[in-house]
């Protein structure tokens, strides 16, 4: 060993003599009572925490405080407490010092005692807490916190004020309080029942005073129904009768049809409570019955007892006869409607039967017809007009034929107006249609465009929207302008709560002025298309059926459009 390392060892051997020599102080200190301390384990090992003798005179203040004061470290540690503490807590001081103060913290207050323990490290802090004695009981307490600077460190010094005796005031306060309070609800209920006299008082004065100034007859009656006024109205009404109890006055005009149903509701009304509305008459001075409209309605007390009823009568004499000429007006409507839907059926049996019965001639001219072109010589070889004759004889049949058919479907669609609903694939039926009218189209040369992706889909009879659309395209196919190439656009868009559905054309259009007339039946406003005029009467005919309408817009030259409103 060198002497650098015997005289290094040396130094050593001095200072941990220095320091033991200072730890017997310590504990020699300590034991004489000289010395307060406190071992408490941290993260840097066992740390002794003491109170000076210097600090003896403050000690020797804080024992003899009423009030609980100790030392909290950083994670709550009880470092000291003084005997008041003890004593309050029933405890010796050894048996909480250097244990956590928590313990003494009821469970259902930890949550408060954390906040405070962390609002008073940073702040002064104050709160009301209960703890928990040795006994068990539970003591209130007035926390105060504050930090202090302990032995080089900061520690939480809390003062407890013992608050039991405050909290008996307290409660004695509020008894007295508590007494006061009901004594001026009291003294306020009364003076509330005085001014509610006064004011029911002064209601009924002024319920009395509105009664006699309404033009109708007023009346109150008690709850079992008595009646106990009538206003001045009554009397010029039903004139003055001295010698009549107020009670038996209205009764006894009555009218004997009316007696029984008028007691029965006013009965009813007493014992439901309901408000009272009766229609009967009552007799007058002059010794007539008019018409009266009885109500009554009751009145209630707060809790909700009836202690009168409140009623009026109004004459509805002339509007009873207005309205029983409405009601035999109304009768007689009903019997006229009667005999024009009894006159529809005999006309639609008219028709049928015509329809019918015509079919059997134009058959046999028809037929003897085409029975004479083998018995007539060559009109050919002669240069006669029989040919030319016999063709226009056969169109007049074919037309007149043609007739009697459109007449049965006109039949036949006043009585459909109740067809079977379905949904209806609009595209497939246009398709279809347009296969039909293929002949046409391509006499035509044109084209149909088809936009129906806003609504593909209707709720209609699907026979009627056949028979609409292929009306509609037909006429526009043969009703098409020579100058340009037929275009057809037929959509459907949603508006609202309406399907509408458009069929537009670039043809020959319609004048303005036919076109009111142009739904009528046999209408028609050219001349070189062979046709009926009854298509578009059987369009709108179905549409209307429907509950659905139909309108057009046409300019002469330009083109047409039909428009259809239909329901979802």
């Amino acid at each position: 060993m060198t002497d650098a390392q015997a005289a290094e060892l040396a130094r050593e051997n001095e200072e941990l003599r220095q320091q033991l020599q200072e730890a017997d102080e310590l504990i020699s200190a300590i034991r004489t009572g000289a010395v307060d301390a406190l071992a408490v384990q941290s993260a840097d090992g066992p740390r002794i925490f003491t109170l000076q003798s210097a600090d003896q005179g403050y000690r020797t203040l804080i024992e003899q405080m009423n009030e609980g004061a100790l030392l909290l470290s950083a994670d709550g540690t009880i470092l000291y407490g003084n005997a008041s503490l003890a004593g309050l807590l029933e405890l010796q001081l050894q048996e909480f010092i250097g244990s956590s103060f928590e313990r003494f913290v009821p469970r259902e207050f930890s949550a408060y005692w954390q906040l405070l323990f962390k609002t008073g490290w940073s702040s002064k802090s104050k709160g009301e807490l209960p703890l928990l004695a040795k006994s068990g009981m539970l003591r209130p307490f007035l926390v105060s916190m504050n930090v202090l600077t302990f032995d080089a460190l900061p520690v939480l010094a809390v003062i407890l004020t013992d608050i039991s005796a405050q909290q008996e005031i307290r409660h004695v306060r509020a008894q007295v309080e508590e007494q006061n309070a009901l004594l001026v609800r009291k003294n306020q209920e009364l003076k509330e029942q005085e001014a509610e006299h006064l004011t029911i008082s002064q209601a009924a004065a002024e319920a009395n005073r509105m009664l006699e100034g309404i033009p109708q007859i007023a009346w109150t009656a008690d709850p079992q129904g008595r009646l106990t006024y009538l206003n001045q109205q009554w009397f010029y009404y039903a004139g003055h009768h001295h010698l009549e109890a107020i009670s038996e006055q209205l009764p006894a005009r009555l009218h004997p049809e009316d007696a029984a149903a008028a007691t029965a509701r006013w009965q009813n009304s007493l014992h439901t409570g309901h408000a009272l509305e009766v229609e009967c008459r009552l007799l007058s001075r002059a010794g007539h019955y008019r018409w009266m409209l009885g109500r009554a309605l009751p009145s209630r007390n707060e809790q909700g007892d009836i202690i009168q009823w409140i009623g009026t009568y109004t004459d509805i004499h002339e509007h009873k006869l207005a309205q029983e000429r409405i009601d035999q007006a109304q009768r007689q409507l009903q019997e006229n409607n009667e005999r024009l839907t009894r006159v529809n059926v005999d006309l639609d049996n008219f028709i049928y039967t015509a329809s019918h019965d015509l079919k059997a001639p134009i058959n046999n001219i028809e037929g003897l017809l085409h029975a004479l072109l083998p018995e007539l010589v060559d009109p050919a070889a002669t240069g006669s007009q029989v040919p030319l004759l016999l063709g226009m004889m056969q169109e007049s049949v074919d037309r007149f034929k043609r007739t009697i058919e459109h007449l049965t479907e006109v039949t036949k669609l006043q009585k459909e107006n109740d067809q079977p609903m379905a949904v209806v694939d609009l595209a497939t039926v246009i398709r279809e249609i347009s296969l039909d009218l293929a002949p046409l189209l391509a006499e035509a040369g044109g084209q149909v465009q088809v936009t129906v992706d806003a609504c593909p889909t209707v709720s209609f009879s699907e026979k009627n929207m056949r028979s609409i659309l292929y009306n509609l395209l037909s006429n526009a196919l043969k009703y098409r302008s020579p100058d340009r190439v037929t275009h057809i656009h037929i959509r459907c868009e949603s508006h609202g709560s309406n399907v509408v559905l458009m069929v537009q054309d670039n043809g020959l259009g319609i004048r303005e002025a036919f076109q009111p007339k142009l739904f009528t039946m046999f209408q028609r406003f050219h001349d070189h298309v062979e046709g009926s005029g009854i298509g578009l009467y059987m369009v709108k005919k179905m549409v209307e059926n429907a509950g659905g309408r139909i309108e057009v817009q046409s300019t002469e030259g330009v083109g047409s459009t039909f428009t259809i409103y239909l329901k979802r």
